[in-house]
């Protein structure tokens, strides 16, 4: 990553409700998904696309109490996963989904089991989708442990199981055109690592001098995004897989944790971050290149002038 590259920062969050937001995936039209709600008992997640006009539009899966919208492609599919119950995050199973048009398809990956261990969630979650209508996602198995999966929404067709070799869990967050995925893996020493996975082949990613690496999202130019934790405190970070090289950045308005969670091919990022009202608000990173014309400069702060609630 060049050290030239600066960020600008915009706090976004639903007027429903402002104390908890996450961005979590930005098409390269702009188009921003998300959603508000914390997901406790009575304050239940609720997905919204945020367009480029500054609107917020309701996206939820019918008849349930919760949504999470996570991500989208550019040719109109979005993802994400839905609870049936509203209980609190500990108890309460989760189900992938696609939308299209405003029409929902819920799909599982049929190695979820509908009977898990004791304790144990059914968990099935898409996190991510390309311009090829390839999902990606995880689902939890009897034990707790997470599987990776690609799920191709023409045919209705899951992958074999995405595992990082070292892993005893696994996630696919995100998948490019390219049809690298990007994720993490916990191994069986408790430690999390960042993963980029290309046709079965693993490349781990893991940021100095950090405990814990995840990563996000991944752009059809190979920067991949995500958070680490060093010291005890977690930080969004940018992985140049050209180069191997990495930037750590917190929103300026972080007085806890940031996170990335997206980003598109024209290196705008989205996610969240902790304020110190201990609220967690949306974020968009909007790069400014020293190396792009003026023009382009100004095509950036149009395209998002309408959009900064906080800066």
């Amino acid at each position: 990553m060049r050290e030239h590259m600066t960020y600008d920062f915009h706090t976004f969050d639903n007027p429903a409700d402002p104390t908890f937001n996450n961005l979590l995936g930005i098409n390269n039209s702009g188009l921003i998904a998300g959603f508000y709600g914390s997901g406790d008992a009575g304050h239940p997640n609720q997905g919204y696309l945020l367009t480029t006009s500054g609107t917020f539009e309701a996206v939820d899966f019918p008849g349930v109490p919760q949504t999470q919208l996570t991500g989208l492609n550019d040719k109109g599919i979005a993802v994400g996963y839905f609870y049936p119950t509203n209980n609190g995050v500990p108890v309460d199973n989760q189900f992938g989904f696609y939308e299209k048009h405003g029409v929902f398809t819920a799909v599982n990956n049929p190695n979820t089991p509908t009977h898990p261990n004791a304790g144990v969630l059914i968990e099935n979650q898409l996190l991510g989708v390309n311009d090829h209508n390839i999902a990606v996602g995880f689902y939890n198995d009897a034990f707790g442990n997470s599987h990776g999966y690609t799920y191709n929404i023409n045919s209705g067709k899951f992958s074999a199981d995405i595992n990082d070799p070292f892993a005893v869990s696994t996630v696919a967050a995100a998948i490019n055109n390219k049809g690298t995925v990007a994720g993490f893996y916990t191994d069986s020493a408790g430690v999390t690592h960042g993963f980029l996975e290309d046709h079965f082949v693993f490349k781990t990613v893991d940021a100095p001098g950090a405990t814990t690496t995840e990563l996000l999202g991944v752009n059809d130019h190979g920067i991949a995004v995500g958070e680490d934790i060093v010291n005890g405190v977690t930080h969004g970070i940018i992985y140049d897989a050209n180069t191997g090289t990495f930037t750590t950045l917190d929103d300026p308005n972080a007085a806890g944790s940031t996170v990335f969670n997206g980003i598109n091919d024209k290196g705008e990022i989205v996610g969240f971050y902790a304020d110190a009202a201990g609220h967690t608000n949306g974020l968009l990173a909007v790069p400014n290149d020293d190396d792009k014309s003026v023009d382009d400069f100004h095509h950036h702060a149009t395209h998002f002038s309408g959009w900064a609630l906080d800066v």
